[in-house]
């Protein structure tokens, strides 16, 4: 028999706490007036997530908003430094709900502190566009196409069922779990950069549900590797989830979905942590997260809290996760009692009719409620309005100094027309088109100051992503050993965290977030990512009037010229994973051709300030065609999404070819093109760098551009899947005639480029062939 061996951990810079230690220092002790107050909140907020589940009606998740609500007030009336009034100011602190679940807590939490200082100090008030208030609950999970009364009567903020920064003090898109905590982490990442003392600190509100999905390691790792200790996250750990009452392990057993405890996992990723034996005890929340805020070891910290779900709702546990009471019910008049007997007030019970102008009436006289018992007893809820008052003076006691790049530059200060030496290249050069792109985006970020932040999968060299932060100091970013570097250490090969991290970078407003892997694992394993970006970018646009905040995906060894690797990263899918699947100028793709693309195309995207703009660049080097030679449009051309290769002599040509990609496009002008004007066929030829940037021009240009009558008769060559082509195919056997990596209908094998390109039949031979049959096809009249 062999005995097992104790294991220990190595030495670790992080520190363990429990909040009962720290209480016996007493300036962490809360005054007992202050404790009253937040109490009679904390009453009047579970009251608002119980009617707000009521009155959607039956839609949200209560319990964990109400497990966590204790925290929540804590931080925000005695813990954060900000100013109520300005829910945009860049040097405030920040509550990020990265438990999207807990939005209509989150709601609940912004109304009532809006209620309270419009009651007592109404000068803290921020614009009426920049506040929440109880009216504006009536717009929970309701979309403004409902055309309800009140909410159009009073101009009610549609609010999403997740949290979006069209809300007050929220920066971003939360919902998926675990991207929040990254993107989160992101926002802390970019402060630090941005404030080098007095940091202005992220607080995370998670949940242990949130902690499974495995970026949440990852994006744990990134924060501990940069040292950001302005990084707090909140732990809700009441047990509960959708399916299960002990998601977790504990003390005594492994947990239904995991084997580690909260604070293990936290503490082996680095993390200071901080024990909290009892979540709704507002003596041990306030003292932790006061000593929280004291910490300064070079360590991020999590802060556990023991919760329940659902606590005196009347629902606890996994029950109350997506629902609660059925609706205007005795369980929920139930859960309005607390709040009854403490303020002396009766909620009015539903009559009538379940229509929607009924339910909202209802929902509206209870609001009524909440306010005039916040009114009526001053005595609790102006010590609160004055606690609002101190978290602006300590902030304007802090002095908090910017120190960030111009990054409003990126998208003002360059232009297709103006190449900067270095990024015009003589025909026959070879240069890899990821090479040249880091280069571009190196160039922009040294001219604006380091406004790039870069973070890639264990691949800084090989994608050519890492030489962006090549003009900066050397080695991995790090708050305290390295804070100039623009290099974030991604925690591995971790495309999904990493790019949680750094969509969160961006979203923060003061740097833009890079993060770069192969385009057969950015387009899939970023693709989330980079939604909940877009969407909190719409967001922040439609409520500040604020312009997008790009995140960048550096989407390298696109294709199949990364030829060795074979079909699990030579990958023809990647673009048509993000091709046309976010709105109209949300996202731009990018498929540069040669060397003397990459400027105009990039330049010009930047200057449209996509929420995420996709580089998608080849491995291998390309030659630099000849345009000369060929009679194709001159570099800056490519700024406009589609160029001519070649333009027919004859008014009705021979035959129209659109071109996407690098490996078949230098085939296409090296070879095929070539050959066909030695034989005299006459064609037009088109190139696509960006099938965004040409959507984006007037109707009348797109059409001189690329005239519909061509569009009729093209057949596509691309490095990418069909699909891709289809908006360049208007006849009924354009994709019949088409040359694409699949049209032998399986994935290719491992070789040299040239091998694969020959073996899916895309060599200068099998383009050739399809080509001369697609040519035979029309001067045979057979053409549809």
């Amino acid at each position: 028999m062999v005995n097992p061996s104790d294991f220990k951990l190595g030495s670790k810079k992080n520190s363990y706490f429990k909040a009962e230690d720290v209480l016996k220092d007493r300036s962490y002790v809360l005054p007992e007036e202050d404790k009253k107050a937040l109490a009679g909140a904390d009453i009047i907020y579970r009251a608002l997530c119980a009617m707000l589940y009521n009155y959607a009606p039956l839609s949200g998740h209560p319990g964990g908003s109400i497990s966590s609500g204790r925290i929540a007030a804590s931080l925000a009336y005695k813990v954060m430094d900000y100013d109520f009034k300005d829910p945009n100011l860049q040097e405030a602190d920040i509550l990020s709900y990265a438990a999207g679940h807990k939005a209509l807590g989150l709601y609940a939490m912004s109304a009532l502190r809006n209620e309270i200082a419009k009651a007592f100090r109404p000068a803290l008030l921020a614009p009426e566009t920049r506040q929440l208030r109880l009216e504006d609950l009536l717009g929970f999970r309701k979309s403004p196409a409902a055309g309800t009364k009140l909410v159009k009567q009073f101009s009610s903020k549609a609010l999403d069922g997740h949290p979006v920064p069209q809300v007050p003090f929220v920066r971003l898109s939360t919902g998926a779990s675990g991207i929040g905590l990254g993107s989160s982490i992101g926002l802390g990442l970019a402060a630090a950069c941005s404030y080098k003392e007095n940091t202005p600190k992220v607080n995370i509100i998670e949940g242990e549900g949130g902690l499974t999905a495995g970026r949440s390691a990852e994006a744990l790792a990134i924060a501990a590797a940069a040292g950001l200790d302005n990084v707090i996250l909140h732990l809700d750990w009441n047990q509960a989830s959708i399916d299960s009452d002990k998601v977790t392990a504990d003390k005594e057993s492994r947990g239904d979905y995991t084997a580690w405890t909260p604070a293990e996992l936290c503490y082996i990723n680095g993390f200071n942590v901080i024990e909290v034996a009892d979540g709704f005890d507002f003596e041990q929340v306030y003292a932790a997260q006061k000593f929280a805020y004291d910490l300064n070891n070079g360590c991020p910290t999590a802060i556990i809290y023991r919760t329940v779900k659902g606590w005196h709702y009347g629902i606890e546990g996994k029950a109350s996760h997506g629902s609660g009471h059925k609706f205007a019910s005795e369980g929920f008049y139930k859960a309005m009692e607390e709040f009854e007997n403490a303020f002396g007030v009766k909620i009015p019970r539903f009559e009538g009719e379940q229509t929607p102008d009924n339910i909202e009436r209802s929902f509206w006289d209870c609001l009524l409620c909440v306010r005039r018992a916040v009114a009526e007893h001053k005595e609790v809820f102006e010590p609160l309005a004055e606690m609002l008052v101190s978290a602006r003076g300590r902030l304007s006691a802090l002095k908090r100094e910017i120190s960030a790049p111009e990054v409003q530059k990126v998208y003002t200060a360059f232009t297709p027309d103006k190449t900067p030496e270095g990024f015009s290249f003589p025909a026959g050069e070879a240069h890899a088109l990821r090479t040249v792109m880091g280069s571009a985006l190196a160039y922009i970020s040294q001219e604006t100051g380091g406004s790039i932040l870069v973070s890639t999968a264990d691949l800084s060299g090989s994608t050519g992503a890492g030489a962006v932060a090549k003009p900066f100091a050397k080695g991995f970013y790090n708050k305290y050993s390295n804070p100039e570097s623009k290099y974030i250490a991604s925690g591995g090969i971790c495309e999904d965290g990493m790019s949680s991290v750094m969509s969160g970078v961006s979203a923060y407003g003061t740097h833009v977030g890079l993060a770069a892997s192969y385009a057969a694992f950015t387009s899939a394993m970023m693709h989330t990512q980079a939604r909940l970006h877009a969407i909190g970018q719409q967001c922040w646009k439609e409520a500040t009037g604020e312009a997008e905040r790009t995140f960048i995906i550096f989407t390298g060894h696109a294709g199949m010229q990364t030829g060795e690797d074979g079909p699990t990263h030579a990958d023809p899918q990647a673009l048509q994973l993000i091709m046309e699947d976010f709105p109209k100028g949300a996202a731009i793709t990018l498929t540069p051709l040669d060397g003397n693309d990459v400027w105009p195309v990039l330049s010009a995207a930047l200057v449209k300030r996509p929420a995420v703009l996709y580089p998608v660049v080849s491995r291998p080097n390309v030659k630099v065609i000849d345009r000369a030679a060929l009679g194709a449009d001159v570099p800056a051309a490519a700024a406009k999404g589609v160029y001519r290769l070649c333009k027919s002599s004859k008014a009705n040509p021979d035959g129209v070819i659109v071109v996407q990609g690098p490996g078949a496009g230098e085939v296409f002008c090296a070879e095929v093109l070539p050959e066909l004007k030695k034989r005299g066929v006459e064609i037009n030829a088109y190139y696509v760098t960006s099938r965004e940037l040409f959507t984006a021009l007037p109707e009348e240009e797109r059409e001189a551009l690329f005239p519909y009558a061509d569009m009729q008769k093209a057949i596509a060559l691309t490095d990418f899947t069909l699909p891709t082509m289809y908006c360049w195919l208007k006849s009924k056997m354009g994709a019949e005639y088409s040359i694409y990596p699949f049209m032998q209908g399986k994935y290719m094998s491992s070789g040299k480029a040239k091998d694969v390109y020959k073996e899916a039949h895309m060599d200068a031979k099998g383009q050739l062939e399809k080509i001369e049959a697609y040519l035979e096809t029309i001067k045979a009249g057979k053409w549809q």
